[in-house]
């Protein structure tokens, strides 16, 4: 659900070198007319299970493995640029070039780092690591609360005793705060809340407690918390749009226009290939990057309109503003832990943060399940399961010490992209994750990508919130919608999660109990949208009677069961798959059982027992 682009396919280029170097498998994809028009092999309906050209544990050649890289990173780019500048404007540092691309290549870095070890160590299936959006709502609910906590004057009150006139004098003394400690002050903060909720994340894994979750949050919890995510995440796309309206929704215009309304048409590409010569293929290019096309055309109208004078007195507008960001940054930056600073804590961001963490792994858990039925593998076990959420709770805790500001989780539009472009292979991710790495590392590419005009990027936020909501909504298919019971849960816990947040906002004195700490913290919390319904959406669905089956667990659970004896249908790889990267002697040990993340030693056959089996498999005179 955090994979927010547009529907993915393969980049055009790999169909032509598809054609010399993939064999017989992908030549029978391919239709070739009589004009020469080739018909890209990845759009073609693939007959039978055997859907995939390169499985999970293929390892494409070289050439190929960087082009598919390449596609699976540029169609996340956009979300990772969105997420790092709200932070940004989170903490205070939306105005400060330099910060904002330090912030932006540790994003980079550990979405890289992130996705690596997910391939490597974790689930081990094609899955790529991003920013996660769940983790943006406690810091939407702080600009929200506070709008005055990037005031960089702080006011004191001095009272003096004048022994000549005997009377008292006040004297107000401004104190001017340096701005880069106030945004310091600011990340360090949300430093040490994420690495808190890092380590409950990376326990829940590492202690099998998914399976005990899973019993108590299903659809009908999960619906209505991400939605209110999508709902109140509404504030940032206007908060961008509303620089300049026009650029901004013709830039969503655009996006919806080349992935939704021009999905069926192919555009003609001419082509050259050693094997065919010159001729056309007729590729969906604008669907496969229809947010990074509409995201460059509405950098161009930017720059029209500013060299035209259009958008005099609006430099969030315009593309002149921001030059020097790109000049000053360094050519390559390295980020490190600690790079702002020592860790400071905020229970009240420890809390939203921690209910972001509850919603990602089950998101990450759908997810895993939906890579594998994609990739035609069977379900991933308990094992790589726990494995799997284990390193992103690891990797979020690292996340936090490196001060991105938020956590990284899986994204399932890059399972797409799989289940399109039939491209499984674990290599590609492996290369996609250094890709990332290097983008981190050149300080350069980061301050580029930070000059783009804000309602060019308030556009691409309409699009991407507007699919999110959906992919949120259709979950509501595993739940009986004709029960009242789920309906007024769904209802209520909406409107609620609406309602007490509106209200915090509203009266900022409504909450006085007598300490400040206290009146603070509990804003925060109330403030928070997915707080609120989270907690009362599973508070209801499990007080009020009504069965598994009613509230869509069933549906949910299923899949950690398959059906005996379907295991031939899984025709792309076996279960060993899933197995972590150790010798066989290590999991062999007897220990292997009591660990939650590795899987159960295989029981080891006697002597006797071959015997047996042997005289049990003579025919019987």
């Amino acid at each position: 659900m955090n994979g927010l682009s547009a529907q993915p396919l393969q980049v055009f280029t790999v169909a032509s070198e598809m054609e010399n170097h993939v064999g017989e498998e992908a030549a029978k994809m391919v239709n070739h007319t009589e004009d020469v028009h080739v018909e890209d092999p990845v759009v073609e309906d693939v007959d039978g299970d055997d859907g995939l050209i390169y499985k999970v544990t293929d390892n494409p050649p070289m050439h190929l493995t960087i082009l598919f890289a390449f596609q699976q990173a540029l169609l996340s780019l956009a979300n990772q640029l969105a997420l790092s500048l709200m932070v940004a404007e989170a903490v205070c540092g939306d105005k400060n070039p330099d910060f904002k691309t330090k912030l932006l290549s540790t994003t980079l870095f550990m979405d890289g780092i992130t996705t690596l070890a997910m391939v490597l160590v974790g689930v081990r299936l094609p899955l790529f690591q991003g920013a996660a959006f769940e983790y943006v709502v406690p810091l939407l609910a702080l600009q929200t609360l506070y709008p005055d906590r990037c005031d960089a004057g702080r006011t004191s009150v001095m009272t003096i005793f004048n022994e000549t006139s005997g009377m008292n004098f006040t004297i107000v003394k401004n104190a001017t705060i340096d701005e880069w400690g106030l945004i310091m002050s600011h990340v360090q903060n949300l430093q040490g809340s994420l690495m808190a909720a890092g380590f409950i994340h990376f326990l829940i894994g590492a202690t099998g407690l998914v399976g005990l979750i899973l019993n108590f949050v299903g659809p009908v919890t999960i619906v209505p918390t991400i939605l209110l995510i999508g709902i109140y995440m509404q504030r940032a796309a206007v908060k961008f749009v509303s620089v300049h309206w026009g650029i901004g929704l013709l830039t969503a215009g655009l996006a919806i226009i080349f992935s939704l309304y021009l999905a069926r048409w192919k555009l003609p590409i001419p082509m050259w290939t050693k094997k065919r010569g010159c001729h056309v293929m007729r590729y969906p290019l604008h669907q496969v990057f229809a947010i990074l096309i509409a995201m460059l055309i509405g950098w161009g109208v930017s720059g029209i309109f500013t060299a035209c004078g259009l958008l005099e007195g609006n430099p969030l507008a315009r593309t002149d503003v921001g030059h020097e960001a790109i000049v000053e940054a360094n050519w390559f930056y390295f980020p490190y832990p600690g790079q702002f600073g020592p860790p400071d804590f905020s229970v009240s961001v420890f809390v939203g943060f921690l209910i972001a963490t509850m919603i990602s792994v089950l998101d990450s858990i759908g997810d895993y399940y939906a890579c594998a039925k994609t990739c035609n593998v069977p379900p991933p076990p308990n094992h790589a399961i726990n494995r799997g959420i284990a390193i992103e709770g690891l990797c979020t805790f690292f996340s936090g010490i490196m001060g991105c500001g938020h956590a990284t989780s899986t994204y399932g539009g890059n399972v797409g992209a799989v289940g399109i472009t039939k491209v499984g292979s674990r290599q590609v991710f492996m290369l996609c994750g250094i890709l990332y790495i290097a983008f981190g590392l050149v300080g350069k590419f980061s301050a580029v990508f930070i000059t783009i005009p804000h309602p060019v990027l308030g556009g691409a936020l309409v699009t991407m919130f507007g699919m999110f909501i959906g992919v949120v909504l259709s979950n509501l298919q595993y739940v009986n919608l004709t029960s009242t019971r789920n309906l007024a849960i769904i209802g209520f816990s909406l409107i609620m999660g609406l309602a007490i947040p509106y209200w915090v906002e509203k009266t900022p004195d409504g909450i006085r109990t007598g300490n400040d700490n206290a009146d603070r913290i509990l804003r925060t919390l109330l403030g928070n949208a997915n707080l609120t319904g989270a907690l009362l959406a599973c508070f209801m669905d499990n007080t009020l009677p009504g069965t598994k089956e009613e509230r869509g667990i069933t549906a949910w659970q299923s899949s950690e069961h398959p059906e005996e004896g379907h295991a031939g249908r899984y025709t792309q790889g076996d279960v060993s798959l899933y197995e972590p990267l150790l010798p066989q002697r290590i999991k062999n040990l007897s220990i292997m059982k009591y660990i939650p993340f590795l899987p159960n030693p295989k029981p080891k056959q006697t002597r006797g027992t071959n015997v047996t089996e042997e005289l049990h498999s003579l025919p019987v005179l």
